[in-house]
This record gives structure tokens, C-alpha cells and sequence, in this order.
């Protein structure tokens, strides 16, 4: 019988064998390449963690003691041990969530996905143990190296050091990577640990050899112990955790689970914050992995288990065509410079780089940094593009507003993965980019609706060299060309009404130009006058709106967003300072949490389809039929579109 089946809790664990816990973690291995395999996710990343989470588990006592993720796309072996082995289902909908999720287990907490948070959790947990007086409780962040690159870590580790008697055990995770190996200061430091014999090993052997000398053999060993920081700098430098005051074990190896019980039990036992270090490999296991420079099979699609080789390939993708037309800019323009936040190869970027390497800038898991850095890079006189994914971008808000915008610098963002995402769930879906970024004075910010509008407006947008600009796109296969039939000022007529009197002037944002289309079709089929137009740049609202709005009788939004404060919101402000008192329908994403599920099922569920559209907006128009056009009626337009 596998010994996988029989582990229903982590303390299934506590009765295994060395032996047994070896091989169980074989077991493991091959149940995420096969399961894997078959719904995509990340598994490079997990085949690294197996050792390292056996250990966790035995050790400390889920979920009394809260073993928290960083990010969660390492918790998949987490799962496994505490009682979630259907992984059939990974990443869809009624399936399990690729991260930690409170909904699944009690075992789980941090659920954002976002690098970099986790010690600032951990921080808090720790202390409202201490103010609750739960002694009994531990506190364990399991953090990557490349997650340490990132300041929220360096905050939060300031405060964490501040309290030498408030138990909490931060596991590094080092395994040269984050999505591709990680970079900067810290990476060179952690290496330097890395490739040094640890202060412990030299230690134990010391120890064995001076008390076997006679007399002076255990004074000589206490002297030496005594000076230790003094050798810990000269044969492993990790004097920069020790100087913030956090007691340092390792390195460790990762993948030896009688070495890592060992340190994890020393840190438990020690009352104080304490850091493990401990040294893995992504992919571990798994040749293919292995082979993958690039990221280590970070995250894969459907693959085929035996090979790594994709199950299937698409068409080119929104990130392809940005990339290569990246490539073009660059070898026209010297000035133009790239950044990414440790995903070069994810956004696209990969090509530029090995292109260009001396005009890339790979800033670590740091988007606010990189935002300032690219303020500056324009203020020098270069043109830098900052490519993120859109979720990300929130994180570097203020950094947009008061360093980019503020001091008017041509910084151009681009955002990866706007709108639903969908099979990540609720922290990766890029869907609130147009909201927030509608209070930035001067921003520009343009949504193509195909590959041939990423290439013009990306053009666009690095010629513009007083103020940040913003191009964001979707995620996945771009799909074929929409054609323009005429202009509005800025804006790309995509279908005439063929009437002067038209019923629904339909306003497409990005993507989602064929469904609006394909809404017009099904209004025309009501005998309902659609114009669908692309406004191309949706911030500023283009200046003709207002007029071309003021010949309809109805103006209805599409947008791939929040309806919070997004391009509905914005376009109906625009026609109000216009005075155009035509009644407004905008269509959006709601103002609430999406679970993981394919983008097309999101979308239905939240009614963003064109069946579900044009239903809506025919009641719209019927009601204005009924109430609004009767001779006589004085009936407020606004309040006969309510519905």
C-alpha cells in the first residue's frame, strides 16, 4: 500500500521511519509530476519543497502552530499531508486552489499570492499570540530567496528582530530562483553562504577534536565558542541577519529530512525569532525540470509527464506579440531601456534582454522600487517600459502617482494578465488597473483589442515623454485582427449602425471587442441600431465621446474591470461635464473576490457574455420605448435606464 494514501493529517507523519519518510517523498514526487501533468501548474517549485514540508509537519503542530507560505504556489506538498490528495481537478473550477485556501483547510492561511508578505503575517500572528498568551503556539514563515528580494521581507524583519523573546521561525527557502534565478545584492550574499562551510559543521568538528585533548581541550573549545560571531563572519558571513538581531541556523541541506528536524527543532526550542536556512533545488526530482534553465518548470501547462513537452500548443499570445515588437522598438530606439520585477521571461521580456542585455533591468520582487527606479531612468533621459502583471501593478500605486506622474516622467507600464485571469484565482485576476489608475492625473492609458493595436499603441505610448503611460492586455492566445471601419476622433469605429438615428452607441474596452460585436449582432437581431466603437485610449476619455454619445439613444460600457470606478465610470462622468443626458449602462466585473475557475466560466458567472449583455441592454431599450419616447411622458432618462 503507498504510503501516500495512508497520510490523511500531518500527524500520520509522526509514526513514519526515516526510511519510510525517504520514501514517501519519492511518492510524493511522482504523484505531482503525473498529477500536474495533466491540469498544468506549478511544479518545479513544489518538487523543491518536498523534504523541507515533510519536516515542517513533523516538527510543529498544524494548525495550532501556523505554517504560513510565501508564495503559496509552494504549497502543494502542504496540501497532500493535510489531507487533500484529489488533485484532479487542480486549478478549476470546484477543484483545488493552486495556493493556500482558507475555504479548503484549516491548515491554511495567507491565500494573496503575493510575494513578499509573508513575514509581516507572521509578525502579527506572533504577537497576538503573545497578547493572548498562547504560549504554546509557533509561528513558522516559510519564505523563497527570491521572495527576500522584495522591501515588505526587510520591513517586516526589522520588526520582527525588535522582540528577542517572541517565538518565530522563518524557513528560507534558497534556491537561487524565483521564477528565474533570483538577483541583486541579497542573491550574491545567500550564495556566499552557500558555496562557505557552515559555522556549525566547523564547530561540531572543533568540538570532537578539543575534547579529546587532555586539560586544555574544553577551556580551548569554551574560548572558541565564545568568539563565535567573530568566526561565523570569517567562514560563513552571516553577520547581515545576526547584525538585525535574528539568530541564524544553516545552511541546511533541504532535501535531508533528519538535518532539517534537527534545525527546525533548535529553532523551535529557542523562544526568539530565529531564521533556518535551508538549501533546496527546484524541480528536484524531475529531469525535464531540471533541464529548464529558464525557470525550472515554475509553472507548465499540460504537459507530458515522461518528457516535460507541452501537450498542445496555441496561437501566439498577447506577452509574444509585446515582446517581440519590443525587440523592434529597441533596435530603433537606443533610449528605450526595460524593467521587469524578477519575470522576464513571464512578461515577455526574455527576447529584449538577451537582445539588449545592457538596457534591462531585473529589479527583484520589488514593483515599488522598480516604479521609482524607472522615474529616474526617465529623468536620466531614457524612455524605461516597466512590464508587470497587472495584479502587480497595485502594489506600486503610490510610487505611479507621487514619483512617475507627479514629476510628469515617460515611464510606459505594461500590464500582463489584465482583466480575469481566471485558473489562479482571486489575487491574479488584473481586474482593478483601470480603476485605480483613473485618479492619476496625466496617466494615459490605452486597452488594444488585438496584436495589431499592442503593437501601435505600445508605439504610441513610448513616444510620450511628459507623463506615465499605461498598455495593458489580456492573457492567453491573442485571437485574430478586429478591423476599424472609420475613426471618431481617436476612437476605431468597429461597426456602423447604418442609420442616422441609431438605438446603442456600445462602447468595447480591449479585449472584449468581438463580443461586443458579436452583441451588436444579436441587438440588430431585435432590430436594435448598434455603433460599436474601440476608444483605443480609454484614459483620457477621448473628446468626441461626448457628441457621438449625444446621437444615441443609449450608451452601454463592456469593460474587462471593476464597474467600480472604471472606464464606465469614467466615460459616464465625461458625458455628465458635457452635459449629455443620455441614459448609461456599464458592464463589469463586480466589486467582489472571484474563485479559481477558466476565464470563460468567470466570465459567465458574473454575466459577462454576450447573450447575457444583449438581454439586458434589449430591456434597456424596450423600457426607453415604453416610458421615455411616450408622447407627453416626462420621465427622467437616467431613471427610466435603471434596472
Amino acid at each position: 500500500m503507498p504510503l501516500l494514501t495512508r497520510i490523511t493529517g500531518p500527524r500520520d507523519l509522526d509514526r513514519l521511519s526515516l526510511e519510510e519518510l525517504g520514501r514517501l517523498a519519492e511518492e510524493i514526487r511522482t504523484f505531482l509530476v503525473d498529477a500536474v501533468s495533466k491540469t498544468g501548474g506549478h511544479l518545479g517549485p513544489n518538487l523543491g519543497v518536498v523534504e523541507l514540508t515533510l519536516a515542517l509537519h513533523r516538527v510543529f503542530e498544524s494548525p495550532t502552530d501556523k505554517v504560513l507560505w510565501d508564495t503559496g504556489h509552494q504549497s502543494y506538498v502542504h496540501k497532500l499531508l493535510t489531507g487533500r490528495q484529489d488533485f484532479s481537478r487542480l486549478k478549476m473550477k470546484g477543484g483545488l486552489s493552486g495556493y493556500p485556501s482558507q475555504a479548503e483547510s484549516e491548515h491554511d492561511v495567507i491565500e494573496n499570492s503575493h510575494a513578499s508578505t509573508v513575514l509581516g503575517w507572521a509578525d502579527g500572528i506572533a504577537k497576538a499570540n503573545q497578547v493572548l498568551g498562547h504560549d504554546d503556539r509557533h509561528v513558522v514563515a516559510v519564505i523563497g530567496d527570491g521572495a527576500l528580494t522584495g522591501g515588505m521581507a526587510w520591513e517586516a524583519l526589522n520588526n520582527i528582530a525588535a522582540a528577542k523573546d517572541r517565538p518565530l521561525v522563518i524557513v528560507v527557502n534558497d534556491n537561487e530562483r524565483s521564477y528565474a534565478p533570483t538577483i541583486g545584492g541579497l542573491a550574491n550574499h545567500l550564495a556566499t553562504l552557500r558555496t562557505t562551510d557552515g559555522y556549525e559543521r566547523f564547530l561540531a568538528r572543533t568540538k570532537e577534536v578539543l575534547e579529546r585533548t587532555p586539560v586544555v581541550g574544553r577551556p580551548l573549545y569554551d574560548t572558541l565558542h565564545g568568539a563565535k560571531k567573530g568566526l561565523k563572519d570569517f567562514i560563513a558571513p552571516q553577520g547581515m541577519f545576526e547584525d538585525l538581531g535574528l539568530k541564524y541556523v544553516g545552511p541546511i541541506d533541504g532535501h535531508d529530512i533528519e538535518a532539517l528536524e534537527s534545525a527546525l527543532t533548535r529553532a523551535k526550542r529557542f523562544g526568539g525569532p530565529v531564521i533556518v536556512h535551508c538549501l533546496t533545488e527546484k524541480g528536484r526530482g524531475y529531469q525535464p525540470a531540471l533541464a529548464d534553465e529558464a525557470d525550472r518548470f515554475h509553472a507548465v501547462g499540460k504537459i507530458h509527464p515522461d518528457t516535460g513537452l507541452p501537450i498542445s500548443t496555441s496561437g501566439a499570445d498577447w506577452t509574444s506579440v509585446f515582446g517581440d515588437e519590443m525587440v523592434k522598438i529597441g533596435e530603433e530606439r537606443e533610449d528605450v531601456v526595460a524593467i521587469t520585477a524578477a519575470m522576464l521571461q513571464p512578461v515577455g521580456l526574455d527576447k529584449f534582454a538577451k537582445a539588449f542585455p545592457d538596457r534591462v533591468y531585473d529589479v527583484g520582487i520589488a514593483e515599488q522600487h522598480g516604479a521609482v527606479s524607472a522615474a529616474g531612468l526617465a529623468h536620466g533621459g531614457v524612455h524605461p517600459v516597466f512590464a508587470v502583471y497587472a495584479t502587480f501593478l497595485n502594489r506600486a500605486f503610490d510610487q505611479v502617482l507621487m514619483d512617475v506622474a507627479l514629476h510628469k516622467c515617460g515611464v510606459t507600464f505594461v500590464l500582463d494578465r489584465a482583466g480575469i485571469t481566471g485558473t489562479d484565482g482571486a489575487s491574479h485576476n488584473g481586474m482593478w488597473d483601470m480603476s485605480i489608475l483613473q485618479v492619476v492625473p496625466g496617466l494615459r492609458l490605452a486597452a488594444p483589442r488585438d496584436a495589431d493595436q499592442v503593437r501601435a499603441q505600445l508605439r504610441e505610448a513610448v513616444e510620450v515623454d511628459d507623463a506615465p503611460t499605461v498598455v495593458r492586455f489580456s492573457k492567453g492566445a491573442v485571437g485574430p485582427a478586429v478591423p476599424a471601419v472609420g475613426r471618431v476622433g481617436g476612437m476605431d469605429v468597429l461597426r456602423a449602425p447604418g442609420t442616422d438615428t441609431p438605438d446603442v452607441l456600445l462602447v468595447s474596452v480591449g479585449a472584449l471587442a468581438p463580443m461586443c460585436l458579436e452583441v451588436a449582432d444579436l441587438l440588430n437581431k431585435q432590430g436594435i441600431t448598434t455603433t460599436v466603437v474601440d476608444p483605443r485610449w480609454v484614459k483620457p476619455v477621448d473628446e468626441a465621446m461626448a457628441p457621438l454619445a449625444e446621437r444615441h439613444r443609449v450608451v452601454v460600457t463592456v469593460e474587462d474591470n471593476s464597474r467600480v470606478g472604471g472606464v464606465g465610470s469614467a466615460v459616464a462622468q465625461a458625458l455628465r461635464d458635457a452635459g449629455v443626458d443620455v441614459p448609461l449602462r456599464d458592464f463589469g466585473i463586480p466589486p467582489r473576490f472571484l474563485d479559481h475557475a477558466s476565464r470563460a466560466e468567470v466570465l459567465a458567472e458574473i454575466g459577462l457574455t454576450a447573450p447575457d449583455i444583449a438581454r439586458q441592454v434589449t430591456g434597456l431599450v424596450a423600457k426607453l420605448d415604453g416610458r421615455y419616447e411616450r408622447p407627453g411622458a416626462e420621465v427622467d432618462p437616467m431613471e427610466a435606464a435603471r434596472d
